[in-house]
């Protein structure tokens, strides 16, 4: 059963992630569940505010930060369709998010498990790391969007 709504959520995460690629941003999403309920969701949107920290999992973690009224998002699961980079990963830790469950890895900059796994150093807390839900989805939807660029 957690599997199945891990994947229902991970649908949500791709649905944001497509509305990223609308907006010719690189196709990431991200979706923050605490108590069974979402709390946010958001895209990927560096190129339209010019902004290098406009990550998916930032902005979910500020909006979710405000619908919780804390910082602290204890009791909170981040499904993103990528695994989150070092920046994404240091923000994660530091709101003391329980899980993080991503679709596929990011060999050049995944901090979770492909070229760092920053919740194993003993830092103020340590997500529960998961990949791999909806895996082919994920990849498919960067694949084609970077395709795409490079035709261009």
């Amino acid at each position: 059963m957690k599997k199945t709504f891990d994947e229902e959520q991970m649908r949500l995460s791709l649905g944001e992630a497509e509305n990223a690629l609308a907006c010719g941003e690189i196709p990431v999403g991200a979706v923050i569940v605490k108590d069974g309920q979402i709390i946010s969701k958001t895209h990927n949107l560096c190129q339209g505010e010019h902004d290098a920290t406009a990550h998916a999992e930032l902005l979910a973690i500020s909006k979710a930060c405000r619908a919780v009224g804390s910082w602290r998002l204890h009791g909170c699961t981040l499904y993103v369709t990528m695994e989150p980079c070092p920046m994404c990963m240091g923000a994660i830790i530091n709101s003391r998010m329980d899980r993080v469950v991503y679709g596929v890895k990011d060999a050049r900059a995944g901090a979770c498990h492909s070229l760092l796994s920053l919740q194993n150093y003993p830092l103020e807390s340590s997500p529960v790391c998961e990949g791999g839900v909806l895996e082919e989805e994920c990849r498919s939807l960067l694949q084609s969007f970077f395709l795409k660029k490079r035709k261009n």
